[in-house]
């Protein structure tokens, strides 16, 4: 007869999670998970399969559940530049908020750390960086369409400009100590967006 688990699955995957993005992939152990989800390593092998697979569950889960408002957000009906101000806006203030700087983004940190050279983690990253791409790239051609943007800009390559842009935001908030430098780069992209 098959036991029945004794823990809840998905709160050890958020709590995996947690704990991968607070410390990062190498940085954490499998002791670190055992400690953290409060279940046994053979609970987490037989629920999960090994670290890394635990690790790509958890950044899937982060990519899923922290783009569904930004693309609501997008998506809105009326003006659209508003929208894609505020987003700019937000990268650049939790980027120098000392609450959340040095977290970062799940997917910017595993982009830094593993992306390189794990194709796994290389791929969840560049599904959700094409996310935002995509989202941004609709909003902006409405955004064309209804007269916002001149008739002669691209919005794909805006998106694009845009995509890269507050993941580099997001890098330098974890690194610099110099919230000026962010405002300032924040204020020249938004003034593409006239």
């Amino acid at each position: 007869m098959a036991r029945t688990k004794e823990f809840d699955p998905d709160a050890a995957l958020q709590a995996a999670l947690e704990l991968f993005w607070e410390r990062g992939y190498e940085a954490t152990s499998m002791a670190d998970l055992v400690a953290r989800l409060g279940i046994a390593r053979a609970s987490i092998y037989a629920t999960f399969g090994n670290k890394h697979d635990l690790y790509l569950a958890a950044l899937d889960r982060y990519r899923e559940d922290r783009n569904p408002e930004l693309f609501e957000e997008l998506s809105q009906p009326g003006p659209v530049l508003p929208a894609v101000r505020g987003l700019v806006e937000r990268f650049a203030r939790q980027a120098t908020d000392e609450s959340t700087r040095l977290l970062g983004c799940f997917l910017t940190n595993t982009a830094t750390e593993l992306a390189a050279h794990d194709p796994g983690a290389a791929r969840i990253v560049e599904h959700g960086w094409s996310q935002l791409e995509t989202n941004l790239t609709l909003a902006l051609t409405r955004a064309r369409a209804q007269g916002e943007l001149g008739p002669d800009r691209d919005p794909q390559a805006l998106a694009r400009f845009l995509l890269v842009f507050l993941q580099g935001v997001r890098v330098v908030g974890k690194t610099g100590h110099d919230p000026n430098r962010l405002r300032d780069a924040a204020g020249q992209a938004l003034a593409l967006l006239t």
